[in-house]
């Protein structure tokens, strides 16, 4: 008797079939499939709706197979409070970049973890403003080199890369905040349970949520993929340290402990 077939990998459902206009060696695919997956893993798909603004994720809406709004540059934290609001049923999430959410969208994601609004928020750290050709972003490194700053950043003038979990991790205000990687296959497991713990939250109503997720860029890191994923763990991993911040079903961590 012929066993039947068992499919072992396919297209999650909430992801479509258009092809990526990323560029070779960039990680936001991975997060896209990651937060497909857990979509479907929890089976909210028909009741998800992301929010993109203006970066390299201004065209998610083409990628994920859910309804999704186009926001002002940095401003999706402040479209998903409303909607969020107006429909508490739907589980609202955004995605976005450092130059928009640590630069323009500073404000908006700030207010929208104090006030505890109900959404998940996965923000993509990869040190740059990517979409726009590779300017110094707020999260830039120190000495990186960037189109805006071709000698390397330099800190006495720009100030220090800003760490937004830690900066988050600050409120008063019960959030769940994790920083995590997808540069290895062992930190996307890894990613992808912290990324379902930030949907799961929202489905019980718990708390604000936000993943920062470190990821390659090799176009403007002038980069071939494997040096960039060598460099997330020399250089971005030691400033941006990994781990939870900020836990509503657990004690907080210390900055020992992160």
């Amino acid at each position: 008797m012929k066993e039947a077939e068992q499919t072992i990998f396919a297209r999650p459902e909430s992801l479509t079939e258009a092809v990526t206009h990323y560029c070779p060696g960039c990680t936001h695919g991975v997060v896209h499939r990651m937060v497909a997956e857990v979509l479907d893993s929890l089976g909210v798909r028909e009741r998800a709706l992301g929010v993109a603004p203006v970066g390299c994720s201004v065209l998610a809406y083409n990628y994920f197979n859910c309804d999704f709004l186009e926001a002002p540059h940095g401003r999706a934290p402040a479209l998903a409070t409303g909607f969020k609001r107006l429909r508490p049923d739907m589980i609202v999430f955004t995605y976005q970049g450092d130059g928009d959410l640590a630069s323009i969208g500073m404000s908006e994601i700030i207010h929208s973890a104090n006030r505890g609004e109900k959404f998940t928020t996965i923000f993509i750290n990869n040190a740059v403003y990517g979409m726009t050709g590779g300017q110094m972003a707020p999260t830039t490194l120190e000495g990186q080199i960037t189109t805006t700053c071709p000698s390397g950043r330099n800190v006495a003038q720009t100030g220090q890369p800003i760490r937004v979990v830690e900066l988050l991790s600050g409120l008063v205000t019960p959030a769940y905040l994790e920083r995590v990687s997808v540069h290895t296959p062992r930190h996307i497991i890894q990613a992808k349970r912290a990324v379902r713990k930030a949907f799961r939250y929202q489905i019980e109503e718990r708390c604000f949520s936000l993943i920062e997720v470190l990821s390659t860029c090799p176009t403007n890191w002038g980069k071939t993929p494997e040096e960039a994923v060598a460099w997330v763990e020399e250089a971005l991993i030691p400033y941006y340290p990994l781990g939870c911040r900020k836990d509503p079903g657990q004690k907080e961590s210390t900055d020992e402990a992160v």
